[in-house]
């Protein structure tokens, strides 16, 4: 089995290649051009059918998982973390 995370990542080229893609979690920046791919991603995955938990952050920004950048959000990166973990944890035992 396979999972993959992305943080504020743009999405594959065509979407529809997604049909082929692993469960994914992912986390995404509201106030970054990113958001946009997070949501597109979110409505491609559920009519594809492949299992997916993607939230973007109201209050972030682009590198917010960064803790030694200036857009670092210790609340945003602490959650993405734990629901990394637990769609993980969840998925590959």
């Amino acid at each position: 089995m396979k999972v993959i995370a992305p943080f504020y990542g743009a999405n594959p080229r065509p979407i529809e290649v997604a049909a082929r893609a692993c469960p994914i979690v992912g986390s995404y920046p509201e106030n970054d051009w990113t958001a946009g791919q997070g949501r597109q991603l979110a409505e491609t995955l559920g009519k594809l059918g492949v299992e997916h938990n993607i939230k973007i952050y109201p209050d972030a920004r682009h590198s917010f998982f960064d803790d030694t950048g200036r857009n670092f959000s210790a609340e945003a990166s602490a959650d993405a973390w734990q629901r990394a973990l637990a769609f993980f944890k969840e998925k590959l035992g």
